[in-house]
């Protein structure tokens, strides 16, 4: 039985190299993937971080970012440093990364948004980086 979104994002937040390893193998958690970017997506917007093109033009952008960046890091990881991955899989661990980011939220209040935003911005870079050394193995 496969695990749920949320705990699965709990977990990639939380750098849980156990939760990388699995949505990396488990090709039905591309939707998931896919659902957390969006989620991150709205998150920025609520935020006001966003790119301004709206809730739809956000997420759209959002996962056309997720899928050139998983294929970026694909053809670099693979094809320079000899990594072993599928698109997919950096899809997955890679979107799964991005759970951090609905604390972005928080970016509407004074004050604690200013507070927030950079730790959320290192923690993001962190767990991309856990997730791409996962997928790559």
């Amino acid at each position: 039985m496969s695990t749920s979104m949320i705990t699965r994002m709990k977990g990639a937040a939380l750098l849980d190299v156990p939760t990388y390893e699995e949505v990396e193998h488990d090709r039905s958690a591309t939707g998931q993937a896919a659902m957390v970017v969006l989620i991150a997506a709205v998150a920025e917007a609520v935020g006001g971080m966003g790119s301004g093109a709206g809730l739809i033009g956000g997420g759209v952008a959002a996962l056309v970012r997720w899928a050139t960046w998983s294929g970026v890091t694909w053809f670099i990881g693979t094809k320079v440093f000899n990594g072993t991955a599928d698109w997919g899989e950096l899809l997955r661990t890679i979107g799964f990364a991005q759970a951090p980011a609905v604390l972005l939220a928080v970016g509407i209040l004074p004050f604690v948004g200013v507070l927030v935003i950079p730790v959320v911005g290192i923690w993001l870079l962190v767990t991309a980086l856990v997730g791409i050394r996962q997928a790559l193995d």
